[in-house]
């Protein structure tokens, strides 16, 4: 469900869909990693103005639902079993002015049969430009200025003007790809498998990476960006939401116990300085939404209280001695 051809999900002189502030909309899950990196570039350029934004709960709709169980609905008075209220970041649907309660009316209303979020919607042509999550991660840095941006931040678009830009852009392509299929997809590959092979090989994999990244960090008396430069990119932007929802839900949730992200000091660090960046906590993908999300669509939908010590989260991240 999106632009018809490449070219129209570029921003492209030829596509219907130009950048221009006001215009674009996004249908987000606070609680979907895949979300967050949208919702991460949307805070930290200071778009969230010129992007609008709507919210859904974070769990899906339940077998007694009128229209589907298992479905992304935005439904701000829904009760979260975690505190016994509603969550105050939910939001209805207002891009289509159709107040549609499910993601998935979204894209029926263009004949498409799908189901997930991220949207990324063109309020004026009233259509899905996108709803791959790379995709719209990349639209938006690219092409910030002309979205309206209050804080550029060119080091998060690709890296090409730099006099080594095609060995740094070698390298940020790797480190993508290891990080979209070890860390990023790695994660639900161990913690939704049935198969304890499986689960095990995804479990290693997500861990080797872990050990590459924390020596990548240590490189050069100690990267403060995985590529090396004083600015973060889009490579650290892809691997954030993960390591931000590891220790506190992964850990037990994914059955990625092998370690926590406090047990390497160089990529804890690297999380706590990523977190300390304008626009990241205020992004609003908050671990109550995550911690509800996750646990609340386990076998029995309890939502564990933990982890407590050496403190709570996500207070810890803004403690990067801890490690």
């Amino acid at each position: 469900g999106k632009g018809e051809t490449q070219e129209e999900r570029d921003f492209n002189k030829s596509s219907p869909f130009q950048p221009e502030p006001g215009r674009y909309h996004l249908h987000i899950a606070f609680n979907c990693p895949w979300c967050h990196r949208v919702t991460l570039i949307r805070s930290i350029l200071g778009l969230q103005q010129s992007i609008t934004m709507d919210v859904a709960f974070p769990n899906r709709t339940l077998e007694d639902d009128p229209v589907e169980a298992g479905r992304w609905e935005f439904n701000p008075s829904r009760i979260a079993s975690l505190t016994g209220n509603p969550l105050p970041e939910c939001t209805l649907e207002t891009a289509t002015g159709k107040n549609l309660r499910l993601a998935k009316e979204v894209y029926e209303l263009q004949g498409f049969n799908e189901t997930s979020v991220p949207i990324f919607y063109d309020k004026k042509l009233k259509r899905i430009v996108s709803n791959e999550s790379a995709e719209i991660l990349r639209m938006i840095a690219t092409h910030a200025e002309a979205l309206g941006a209050l804080t550029p931040m060119p080091s998060l678009s690709p890296i090409t003007a730099e006099k080594d830009g095609a060995e740094k852009e070698k390298e940020a392509e790797e480190l993508n790809a290891l990080i979209y299929t070890t860390i990023s997809n790695g994660a639900y590959k161990a913690g939704f498998s049935s198969s304890q092979e499986v689960y095990a090989e995804a479990f290693h994999k997500y861990f080797q990476t872990l050990d590459t990244l924390e020596a990548i960090l240590q490189k050069d008396g100690g990267r403060k960006w995985l590529l090396g430069g004083d600015h973060p990119t889009e490579v650290d932007l892809r691997l954030f939401p993960t390591l931000y929802r590891h220790d506190p839900v992964y850990f037990l949730r994914m059955k990625l116990n092998g370690a926590k992200i406090l047990d390497y000091p160089n990529l804890w660090r690297w999380l706590c300085r990523f977190h300390q960046l304008p626009g990241v906590k205020a992004d609003g993908s908050n671990l109550l939404h995550c911690r509800q999300g996750y646990f609340g669509r386990s076998w029995n939908n309890v939502v564990p209280l933990g982890p407590l010590k050496p403190m709570p989260y996500p207070e810890a991240y803004d403690h990067p001695e801890l490690a």
